[in-house]
């Protein structure tokens, strides 16, 4: 992993019910499942093409109980998870879980950042992350989105930190501008001011699929909801932002509807 470039290096969803989540998602976005083999809790493996992509658990109860909703959040490779988490707390963000390890798997910390979009810091114990399928293989992940609390700040902390760089600035009108960032390579993602209809700032994470109308079909089949799209982007793409039966945010992206 590049120390200068820290880019997303995987993805994991907390959610009420793990088993039936597991099913949504393999109907909606094809991703085979397997259990983790962890000793003292339930983890899914989420996999494309070969590779796992994401993990999948239960939300603990200890977090249902202070308020935790199900939800998506991304792992950001670092080279240093502690000096990165005080790093982060002398940028204006916050360590909701110190570091710690997982046993036989890395060390990581939950974080958000200074408007509270929350997000993980984390080491594996490879020096190097595993081989992943092409960019844009049906089931991998294809963007990732902030709708930050205030765009200017959150991109002075995002590419002070991360070493992001800044690809493109696009006029999106009313809606400000929409920035893409990358992580040492082609652009992985996007952020801009929250629209008013988010509730609070937050990362959404994109997951490619084949074609979004056949996509979109498959969320409602499988009890999901739609809130917005398909909607064709430069590219071109096409995305949809969606909920899960329950209640976890994603969107998908396709060359083709």
């Amino acid at each position: 992993m590049d120390t200068q470039h820290c880019p997303f290096v995987w993805y994991e969803l907390m959610t009420s019910d793990d088993q039936a989540a597991a099913a949504f998602y393999n109907q909606v976005v094809g991703w085979q499942t397997a259990d983790a083999g962890m000793p003292d809790m339930r983890y899914t493996l989420l996999s494309a093409g070969g590779a796992a992509i994401a993990g999948l658990m239960t939300l603990p109860q200890a977090a249902c109980d202070a308020g935790a909703r199900p939800g998506w959040v991304g792992y950001i490779g670092v080279a240093d998870v502690d000096g990165m988490a005080r790093r982060l707390q002398q940028a204006g963000g916050q360590v909701h879980r110190p570091p710690e390890d997982i046993p036989g798997v890395g060390r990581f910390a939950v974080v958000a950042d200074p408007h509270g979009a929350s997000f993980d810091l984390f080491r594996g114990n490879q020096a190097e992350q595993a081989p992943q399928p092409p960019m844009g293989t049906p089931g991998t992940v294809g963007w990732a989105e902030l709708s930050a609390g205030d765009l200017g700040s959150a991109w002075t902390f995002y590419s002070g930190l991360f070493g992001w760089t800044r690809e493109e600035d696009m006029d999106m009108g009313e809606m400000g501008v929409y920035r893409l960032f990358a992580a040492g390579g082609p652009a992985i993602g996007g952020m801009m001011d929250k629209p008013p209809q988010v509730p609070a700032p937050g990362w959404l994470y994109y997951f490619n699929v084949e074609a979004i109308d056949a996509a979109m079909a498959r969320v409602t089949a499988a009890g999901g909801q739609v809130l917005n799209g398909p909607m064709e982007v430069p590219g071109p793409m096409w995305t949809l932002q969606c909920l899960d039966p329950q209640g976890a945010a994603f969107a998908l992206v396709a060359p083709m509807r």
